[in-house]
């Protein structure tokens, strides 16, 4: 992409790198600039190493980029780690007080700050990163004020505060004006209206305006942002929120308010929604409609909780003992999280099923701008066949689970008049009364089994097919789900310009599976490559388990960190050139360069890219 720049921003958890971070990127949204940005950082409160990066573009970026053309860094690890990382042309900024680089690459522009004379007296020590951020600004050749008023804003009760962060920004603004040289690539203020959201307040958000009035959570990383949305927007919005116990009781108050009628969530991580799983098997007996969320981390057990991986997908699959009908759906981008709850919402109670949402934490926790006009559609909110006085069925006898041939039977909330009914986690007839005391009537049970899988079908027409982006003549078709979408959209068109003609078929709804739809594309394909982010390849398992196709080959990430464009790019050639059928993708340090072998017996002709 032109007129771009992506800049990294380093330090030890505690020196300020978010903040800084998410000051750069509200200027920017500011000044009508699109903005991806991805933090990786430790599960410390203080020190280990923390990387933020963000990619800065008038148009908007889906990934936060391969290289970075600038560096903030506010410690030496960060300047021993990332300096050559810089493309030639690229600036690296660093308090010259404390922090002493070894050679620059070729091309970059080392610019020294002396921060304790330009921070002033009054300044706090932790200042460097607000110093360091006006001389970027001005390295960018962007206009002081949005910086300001972004300080203005955040600080808008504390004037003093504003005043040393104003005045501390300038000093770098303009002793950067004096002393270096700004990139050679410009960016433009735009005339578009931008917010700068996660991924995760895309989830509250969505909910709410999907007329959600229940949330209820246990704190579990990299999901405690919906709550943390949540919770200071409830009385506004009229949400009731709730922070309980544990995810046992989190799942089983999500689907008693969704029971009695309420639009209903919760959001967990891999641990949490573990202990959901049983209740969740309570809701598809019960038809009751609730959404649950899993922002996926890297597991198992506590595993990596501050870091991203794909690898819960058959955790949901196997979620609770049974058939039962589901949806499963993962968002493909941070925008995506704002729709997808929405459409959850709608399914939940159109089927009366659970929706589970796959997020992760690349999504819940990365920084994107979007449109304000984005977050401004209205959407229609569809309750299913809900008994409403105007379309009550009083004087007639009510069967709560009426077998009919959509499989989907009208759905009285607990209070309405002459619509009593038993809701049982056992086996039962439509009226709800178990059949599993006395004697088991086979008739029944296959009957209510069969009734409850029939909304599978229409739940098919209701989700959208799966469709192929890129030329149909393409050599090679990239197959993703969920947060892939964005690096691998733009590996497959970087691939064609280079003249290996790449298209990619992408999924978000992951149960219930378009069969038919989805061999009529793969069957045309020439060489298809899985590329997802997990070590055993559970989307290349389950789509073989749903239409019989195995995929040419594989690549996969799984060390925690998210995949960059030049990750599937390198992986393709190496399947086209070397006849590679697996890849492992593994990102390392610059400086670091000898491949890992894979595991005795785990992958034959495996490879790594750095």
């Amino acid at each position: 992409m032109k007129n771009e720049l992506t800049i990294g921003i380093g330090g030890a958890a505690g020196d300020g790198v978010a903040s800084a971070g998410n000051t750069l990127a509200q200027s920017m949204a500011r000044l009508g600039l699109y903005v991806y940005a991805y933090n990786s950082y430790q599960s410390v409160i203080r020190g280990g190493h923390s990387y933020l990066r963000l990619r800065i573009s008038a148009q908007k970026p889906l990934n936060h980029g391969n290289q970075i053309n600038g560096l903030v860094a506010l410690n030496q690890d960060t300047l021993n780690r990332h300096l050559p990382e810089l493309l030639a042309g690229g600036i690296c900024i660093y308090n010259n007080d404390k922090l002493k680089p070894e050679k620059a690459p070729p091309g970059v522009q080392l610019c020294p700050l002396p921060i304790y004379e330009l921070a002033g007296s009054t300044a706090l020590p932790v200042m460097q990163n607000t110093v360091a951020i006006g001389a970027l600004i001005q390295l960018m050749g962007l206009e002081f004020q949005a910086l300001e008023s972004v300080f203005q804003n955040v600080f808008a009760k504390k004037p003093q505060v504003v005043a040393i962060n104003v005045s501390a920004a300038k000093a770098g603004f303009d002793y950067a004006l004096k002393h270096f040289k700004p990139f050679s690539e410009k960016l433009y203020k735009t005339n578009n209206r931008l917010a700068l959201v996660t991924g995760n307040e895309l989830l509250g958000m969505g909910a709410a305006v999907a007329g959600c009035k229940f949330y209820v959570a246990y704190p579990m990383s990299p999901a405690s942002g919906v709550l943390h949305w949540m919770a200071p927007h409830a009385k506004e919005l009229g949400i009731c929120v709730r922070q309980v116990e544990d995810e046992i009781s989190v799942i089983n108050m999500a689907i008693g308010a969704a029971h009695m009628g309420v639009r209903s969530i919760c959001a967990t991580s891999g641990g949490g929604f573990a202990l959901m799983t049983e209740a969740l098997g309570m809701a598809g007996i019960i038809e009751t409609p609730v959404v649950a969320i899993n922002v996926m981390r890297g597991g198992p057990s506590t595993g990596l909780p501050t870091k991203t991986e794909q690898a819960d997908l058959n955790q949901a699959i196997g979620a609770s003992q049974g058939d039962y009908p589901r949806i499963i759906m993962a968002p493909i981008s941070i925008s995506d999280c704002f729709v997808s709850v929405q459409e959850a919402f709608n399914f939940a109670e159109q089927f009366q099923c659970p929706v589970i949402i796959l997020s992760e934490l690349l999504l819940s926790e990365g920084n994107e701008t979007v449109n304000v006009e984005f977050l401004e559609q209205e959407i229609k909110i569809e309750r299913g066949e809900l008994i409403t006085p105007e379309n009550s069925t009083m004087g007639k006898t009510y069967l709560r689970y009426l077998d009919t041939p959509s499989g989907v039977s009208p759905r009285a909330i607990p209070g309405t008049p002459d619509h009593l009914y038993v809701s049982a986690t056992d086996e039962h007839d439509e009226d709800g009364v178990i059949i599993s005391d006395v004697y088991t009537d086979p008739v029944i049970r296959k009957k209510m089994a069969d009734k409850r899988a029939r909304k599978m079908q229409g739940i098919l027409q209701k989700i959208s097919k799966p469709s192929l982006e890129g030329s149909n003549e393409a050599e090679v078709t990239i197959i993703g789900w969920g947060s892939t979408w964005g690096v691998i959209k733009e590996a497959a068109e970087q691939l064609t310009q280079e003249g290996i003609k790449t298209n990619h078929l992408h999924f978000k709804y992951l149960v219930p599976f378009h069969v038919k739809e989805v061999l009529d594309i793969l069957k045309k394909s020439k060489k298809t490559v899985i590329v997802e982010m997990n070590q055993s390849g559970q989307f290349a398992r389950h789509l073989s388990a749903e239409t019989g196709f195995r995929a040419h080959a594989h690549i996969r990430k799984y060390d925690g960190e998210p995949y960059e464009p030049k990750h599937i790019i390198n992986g393709i050639k190496q399947i086209l050139s070397q006849g590679k059928e697996i890849v492992e993708v593994l990102s390392t340090e610059p400086g670091w360069r000898t491949p890992h072998p894979p595991g005795p017996g785990v992958f034959t002709q495996a490879a790594r890219i750095n």
